[in-house]
């Protein structure tokens, strides 16, 4: 919230013009003009009698006044009295007391006049009275002995003093009494009891009265009050009094009966302007409540107010409307009683218009207009010089017709000043006003060139004060040679001034005034600048904050740069706490480490020398909750408890809900747990609770920040023992031996033990055979051990908990197991079904579940590398497992290697191990394609032939039939030239080609074959060597110079064509694939669609196919193996595999098998920047 605080526009006019206005009346001291009284003491004038009396009287004029008193209407001869004297060039008067003199003495009324030759004014009647504080007279006070439940006045009748003393009552200790509906002062200093009680009794009640003027306070003898309770009177009447005697009758209520005003009506008189006190006290049992009322009418708003317990109607500058009938309503349950109170307003005279003073040239006309009013109507009297008009020396130019006086053609002999007093019963009002006549050219008083400055939009006010008589007229230009202002957008005051009650930028200028009479003229320059406003753009934002935290308030401001601006920041409408945790930057104000104090409204002013401007945020701290306080129990019965508590303070965050937690003291101390929670407008819970435990509760109050400390804890309560309520839990029955069974179960807790001795009773017996329930009670444990029992056998088991007072309810029955064993045979029938290559599917017949002798779990496959058929070679054995959980009877074998004899046999699985193996099964996979050679080497290379030499495959996964062995030429345009394939035996390792072009690059793709087909392939590149003559040719021609420089520019030129190509690449361009297609057409594969024309899917993935024209692949490519869409499932757990627990193989089985070299897509790789250089060549 932002607040503009400029200089208020209209409160500046109108303030600004009202003192101009006075100024423009104002005659300069330098010219002659009668006296003018500027201070006085005021009419009822109480002084202190242990200091000096000083009474005031000022007045200016030219020439200088001089002064003289009167004291009760003759004249005071200040000379004759040494001890009061007269200030120099003043008519104020000191009287001196504290040497000697007595103020009884001075007491009455003194009247100042200053006079000159052109008049003489006087001041009010100043009535002096010196303050008194009297003691209170002696006076014998009896105790006051009272029944309980009747009313009581304490009266105080302070001494008269001067001005009436305050009034306030107090003890002996010097403690205010404490006040209340029921005990109350009235205005009158007496103190009221509408009803007393037993507490009332004292002996100090002790009325005092401070005198504020002689700062004294006297105080009255203490009062005794003595209450009676009907109890204690009774039993005083009994003791002394007969069984016949009447006994005093107990309390009882009464309906309200007022103690002041007494009677039903009354009336009241206050003057205008005053405060209006009403007061209505009452007695009675309730104590009565007091209501207001006026009869036919509202109470005034925004003026009305209701003190002490509403007993007192305060109505603040009453006026002849608040006149009329206030009724004040008693009211407790039994009735009501009310008195009427009329009031009338009346009024001192008061101002409607007062006469000024007037200044005029020889020969002109005036009026002095004095008017006012009151009730009663004022009576209107006019003095000249101080001389009752009728008595005062006559003047031809004057005439008094009531309340005005007119002049007519004045002359320099009509200057003087003239008094009205306007009076009736309630007092008085005097004036002077003085007539001077004076004949003077005009002056312009506001001083020249003088700079004003204001805000944009707001007013400004151009002050031209002046005087002349006759009086001037006064016109206002802008500029040098601007135009007379006029219009609406202009304000001309009488006093001068001019106003632009709207300032704009281009109002700032050069303004001038002038004054004329028939006597003179003159001019004057001001100065007018218009500031933009000063504004808060960033604003401080309500901020909410966690205690210790930091926050950051922000202030941004934008002001013109003429002005210079002060930011200080408020909290709370006062000064920053003088702590260096708040830090006050150039526009934010930082407050560290903020504690619960920091909690307020923040206020960013900013104050200019024309404008202030301010916005306020209110910061919010916030922590965890107080702890709650005060726990108590209530309501104790044996399995529930009543827990109430206070809420500690909330720091600013609701709480949400309470949690509750327990101690028990007998088994568990010092440890606490949870019981229930509740929500946080909640602070009473009904808790439910456990037989023998010794309970002690906490409760943690919880907010949006965060749990509370815990509460103190509670009272203990210790609940009365009972049986057991529940029985152990997860009760079970496991074998660990083949011979025993072990029971187990989870002991209850120390308060489920419901008392003292707590046993299990543990029982058992075979399942489904007819026996009866073996039995043993055990301490407070959680296991036992049966031995002696038959391998893997049902048993039914049930455990009761019991204590010393009894069982807990009858137990529910779990089956458990006696120990198992190992199985005792192994699967038969065994078969293995060979799939492919790399899979095999086993068989076998599941075992009788006797033999198992446990619980079945699975079957396991152990499977095994016998050799490879294809390569002769020892090698260590490795045993796989998967495992088919489960009464499974088939499993799949995956990643088997091709070509190889293998062994298998299976076992079936329980809790305790593992069976007796099945028989070993023998099987063999069939042939694979093989793995690529091991490496494939070109050398020698000479005119028309290259080497090659190749390892063999490193798993041939079969009898290799042969190897394949492709290539092409690659030109210098890097186009492919036709595939040539040749067929190798597969006994050999080298081979040599010839009838090569020389000076050629070609590609090579080599692969080898078993009866099953192909397997990966192998590239490489190789370069026959050039002819040895062209070359010495080439060299002969690359020493002439015109040739370097044919080459050089070639090579800018390809050099420039590069940057393009690579340019257009990295934006994205598209290789022309079917260009290059079209011009060198691959006769093995048609990039285009018969059936629509359209071309195939062209891809750039990295495959080792032999490239067609137009197309180029890198050496240095790595084989990539098509996948396989076989998948498989029921493979078991093992190092090879994921697998579920029915024996289900988790993901994808894949093969790899190789793509021929004719099949396939282009490459779409651009040719390498080195390798067409190399090519150039």
């Amino acid at each position: 919230m932002m607040k503009k605080k400029s200089v208020s526009a209209r409160k500046a006019s109108l303030v600004l013009f009202l003192c101009q206005m006075i100024s423009a009346l104002d005659v300069p001291l330098d010219l002659s003009q009668p006296p003018t009284i500027t201070q006085q003491s005021p009419k009822d004038y109480i002084v202190d009698p242990r200091e000096n009396i000083v009474i005031q009287c000022e007045a200016k004029g030219k020439p200088p006044p001089s002064f003289s008193w009167t004291r009760n209407g003759t004249h005071f001869d200040i000379d004759k009295d040494a001890q009061v004297t007269m200030k120099p060039n003043s008519g104020t008067l000191v009287i001196n007391i504290m040497n000697g003199g007595k103020a009884e003495a001075y007491e009455g009324v003194y009247q100042c006049t200053a006079r000159n030759e052109r008049g003489a004014a006087i001041s009010n009647n100043i009535v002096i009275r010196p303050s008194r504080s009297p003691l209170w007279t002696k006076e014998k006070l009896e105790p006051n002995h009272v029944r309980e439940g009747d009313s009581l006045v304490l009266h105080c009748r302070p001494p008269v003093g001067l001005p009436p003393p305050i009034i306030f009552w107090m003890d002996n200790a010097f403690q205010r009494l404490p006040q209340s509906e029921r005990v109350s002062q009235g205005l009158n200093g007496d103190l009221y009891f509408s009803n007393v009680q037993p507490e009332d009794t004292r002996e100090d009640y002790i009325c005092y009265a401070r005198f504020n003027h002689t700062q004294t306070i006297q105080q009255k003898q203490p009062i005794s009050v003595k209450v009676f309770s009907m109890d204690s009177l009774n039993d005083t009447i009994a003791a002394n009094l007969s069984d016949t005697d009447i006994f005093a009758k107990p309390v009882t209520e009464r309906q309200p009966v007022l103690l002041t005003p007494t009677g039903s009506t009354s009336t009241k008189v206050e003057l205008r302007g005053n405060v209006l006190l009403l007061e209505c006290i009452a007695a009675g049992l309730p104590t009565p409540v007091i209501r207001w009322i006026k009869e036919g009418g509202e109470l005034p708003a925004n003026r009305t107010f209701f003190e002490n317990f509403k007993k007192t109607l305060k109505i603040i500058d009453v006026s002849e409307a608040d006149s009329g009938n206030y009724k004040c309503i008693a009211r407790n349950r039994l009735g009501s009683a009310h008195h009427v109170i009329s009031v009338t307003v009346k009024a001192a005279p008061y101002w409607i218009t007062a006469p000024r003073n007037l200044v005029l040239s020889p020969g002109e006309d005036g009026t002095l207009i004095c008017r006012a009013n009151g009730n009663p109507k004022p009576n209107i009297s006019w003095l000249a010089n101080g001389v009752p008009i009728a008595i005062a020396p006559e003047d031809p130019s004057r005439k008094v017709d009531g309340d005005t006086i007119i002049f007519s053609h004045v002359q320099e002999r009509s200057s003087s000043v003239y008094q009205c007093n306007a009076s009736n019963e309630y007092g008085y009002l005097l004036a002077n006003a003085f007539v001077n006549v004076l004949a003077e050219p005009p002056r312009i008083l506001t001083p020249a060139n003088k700079l004003y400055q204001v805000i944009a939009d707001s007013p400004a006010l151009l002050d031209c004060a002046y005087f002349g008589s006759p009086k001037p007229e006064i016109e206002w230009f802008k500029g040098v040679k601007g135009s007379i202002l006029r219009g609406n957008e202009y304000v001309f005051h009488d006093n001068g001034t001019l106003e632009i009650p709207v300032a704009q930028k281009d109002s700032t200028g050069t303004y001038t005034c002038v004054a004329r009479n028939e006597l003179g003229k003159i001019q004057n320059e001001v100065h007018l600048e218009v500031k933009d406003p000063t504004m808060i753009i960033k604003q401080p934002e309500y901020k909410v904050i966690q205690r210790y935290g930091q926050v950051s308030f922000e202030c941004v401001i934008k002001h013109d740069s003429t002005l210079l601006p002060t930011i200080i920041w408020l909290k709370d409408n006062d000064e920053l706490p003088d702590d260096e945790r708040f830090l006050v930057g150039k526009d934010n104000l930082t407050i560290m480490n903020v504690t619960d104090k920091d909690d307020g409204t923040y206020t960013c002013i900013v104050n200019t020398t024309l404008d202030s401007v301010s916005a306020s945020a209110v910061l919010t701290v916030v922590a965890r909750p107080n702890p709650p306080f005060d726990l108590e129990l209530t309501g104790q019965l044996e399995r529930s408890v009543e827990l109430s508590w206070i809420p500690g303070d909330e720091n600013n965050s609701p709480i949400t809900n309470f949690v509750i937690e327990y101690e028990d003291g007998l088994h568990e101390p010092g440890v606490w747990h949870y019981q229930t929670e509740v929500p946080g407008t909640q602070t009473t819970v009904q808790l439910k609770l456990s037989p023998y435990v010794n309970y002690s509760f906490r409760v943690i109050a919880v907010n949006e920040i965060g749990r509370s400390q815990p509460s103190e804890p509670s009272e203990q309560y210790l609940t009365k023992s009972a049986n057991p309520d529940e029985n152990p839990s997860n009760v079970q029955g496991i074998g660990s031996e083949p011979d025993n069974l072990v029971i187990t179960w989870e002991s209850l807790k120390g308060f489920q033990s419901n008392g003292p001795g707590l046993q299990y009773k543990v029982s058992w017996r075979q399942k489904d055979v007819d026996d009866e329930w073996t039995s043993v009670i055990v301490a407070n444990v959680s296991k036992y051990i049966v031995s002696g029992t038959p391998t893997f056998v049902p048993y039914e088991i049930k455990v009761q908990a019991l204590n010393d007072l009894g069982y807990a309810p009858e137990p529910s029955e779990v089956i458990g197991h006696s120990g198992e064993d190992l199985p005792m045979v192994a699967p038969g029938n065994v078969q293995v079904h060979v799939i492919n290559s790399t899979l095999a599917k086993v068989h076998w017949d599941t075992v009788p579940l006797k033999t198992v002798r446990g619980h079945l779990q699975g079957y396991k496959v152990y499977y095994w590398k016998v050799q490879s058929l294809s390569i002769r070679s020892r090698r260590h054995v490795e045993k796989k497992i998967l495992t088919f959980r489960g009464n499974k009877t088939f499993g799949m074998l995956p990643g088997l290697e091709p070509y190889s004899s293998y062994k298998l046999n299976v076992r079936v699985v329980n809790g305790k191990g593992e069976g007796p193996a099945s028989p070993d099964k023998v099987f063999k996979t069939p042939e694979g394609v093989p793995s690529s050679p091991s490496f494939l080497r070109i050398t020698n290379p000479t005119l028309d032939s290259l080497t090659l030499e190749w390892g063999s495959p490193t798993h041939p996964n079969g009898v290799l039939t042969s190897y394949i062995l492709k290539f092409q030429p690659i030109n210098n345009t890097h186009e492919l030239g036709p595939l040539v394939e040749i067929r190798i035996p597969a006994n050999e390792s080298s081979l040599i080609l010839k009838n090569l072009n020389y000076s050629t690059r070609y590609k090579f793709y080599f692969n080898a074959q078993t009866s099953v087909g192909s397997g990966s392939q192998i590239t490489e590149e190789a370069i026959t060597i050039m002819d040895e003559a062209m070359a010495s040719r080439q060299v002969d021609i690359a020493t002439q110079g015109w040739f370097i420089g044919l080459m050089c520019a070639v090579a800018l030129l390809i050099l420039i064509l590069l940057i393009v190509c690579f340019i257009r690449r990295n934006k994205g361009g598209k290789y022309p694939v079917k260009e290059k297609e079209d011009a060198h057409a691959d006769p093995e594969i048609q990039p285009m669609k018969e059936d629509d024309g359209t071309f195939g899917e062209y891809s750039d993935a990295e495959d080792h196919k032999p490239l067609k024209k137009g197309s180029r692949t890198p050496s240095d490519r790595t084989v990539k193996k098509e996948d396989s869409d076989d998948s498989l499932v029921d493979y078991g757990e093992g190092v090879n595999g994921q697998f579920n627990e029915d024996g289900s193989f988790i993901g994808q089985y894949s093969g790899k098998k190789e793509k021929e070299p004719a099949e396939g897509n282009e490459s779409s790789e651009a040719p390498s920047p080195v390798n067409a250089m190399n090519s150039f060549v």
